[in-house]
């Protein structure tokens, strides 16, 4: 079993690096193509495409990776997903860094479990798989509670600067320099892309897709209804900081009611795990059922499934949108 399945891999890896290659000189081809003369000459008589004036560093071309995930309509929810995390690699390098975990985990239930156990060694790397996913999820949420702590303060301050005598980029320009991220950095890039010349609108709706929270969405329907009816911009904000923070009472005292249900949901997701610890350290003959026999590998993965589905039920049980 193990020479079949080191000839797997080895094969696998083989089809991708020829994959690989052929996409690398079929791209190389096209930019040949481009740099000739014949083609600058054939696209001075097109008409000039709209420029792009921010460019994401999430957009960079790709081979394999980049083509399936376009196939898969993938790239642009992970795009926007990886804008809100802020991280510096696009959507290829977290599906590359999916695949190296992936076969780290495979590795490691190989190690413990043994070649005869493909279920135990195709479940710790598809667990394993959704470790960068669940890092980068994570992190977009810390910056999106941190950016929602700030906001309040923030509007404040845009309304002070407004009755100050200063317009409305300016303020977005103070805010850069006053206050740290993720709110200096949002704001800095607002304030650059409308100084490159795009409308306000647009400018705030790519603030809505980068930062999805209610808070944000509520600030770019206020400004954009006041840029087409008018009004006091100034008290308009006054009255949503105000009403951002009535939120975050009301959304604290809810966690706090629901801590009690929480606190059960993780005690119950944990009982099963010690019991089977517990099971292996004091009669592991008996717990071994469940690693050697297949009808137990079945069992213990439908075991795994259910208990993450009833954990997963629990937790959208406790949690209540403000």
């Amino acid at each position: 079993m193990l020479p079949a399945f080191l000839v797997t891999a080895i094969s696998s890896i083989g089809l991708f690096l020829l994959l690989y290659r052929r996409l690398e000189r079929k791209e190389n081809a096209a930019v040949m193509r481009r740099l000739s003369p014949e083609f600058a000459a054939k696209e001075e008589k097109q008409e000039e495409a709209e420029p792009l004036l921010i460019q994401p560093h999430s957009q960079i071309r790709s081979l394999l990776a980049g083509r399936i995930l376009e196939r898969l309509k993938l790239k642009e929810k992970i795009d926007h997903l990886l804008e809100t995390a802020d991280v510096n690699y696009g959507p290829v390098g977290l599906v590359h860094r999916a695949a190296g975990a992936f076969l780290a985990g495979s590795a490691l239930g190989l190690a413990a479990a043994g070649i005869r156990r493909p279920l135990i060694i195709l479940g710790a790397g598809f667990a394993a798989s959704f470790i960068p996913v669940w890092l980068v999820k994570r992190k977009a949420a810390k910056r999106i509670h941190a950016f929602e702590e700030q906001f309040p303060d923030c509007l404040e301050f845009i309304s002070r600067s407004m009755r100050a005598g200063h317009a409305f980029s300016v303020a977005l320009e103070m805010v850069h320099k006053e206050f740290p991220d993720p709110l200096s950095s949002e704001f800095r890039r607002i304030f650059e892309e409308q100084n490159l010349g795009q409308p306000l609108d647009i400018v705030l709706r790519k603030l809505g897709d980068r930062v999805p929270s209610l808070d944000c969405q509520f600030f770019i329907s206020a400004v954009l209804l006041q840029k087409r009816t008018g009004g006091n911009l100034a008290e308009l904000l006054d009255k949503l900081a105000g009403l951002i923070r009535e939120r975050f009472k009301l959304r604290a005292r809810i966690r706090a009611i629901s801590a009690q249900g929480l606190m059960s949901g993780r005690i119950l997701a944990a009982i099963p795990i010690i019991v089977g610890v517990l099971m292996f350290l004091v009669n592991r003959e008996y717990a071994g059922f469940f690693i050697n026999d297949e009808t137990g590998q079945k069992m213990m993965m439908a075991a795994i499934g259910l208990q993450v589905f009833g954990y997963m039920m629990i937790l959208k049980m406790v949690k209540i949108e403000v």
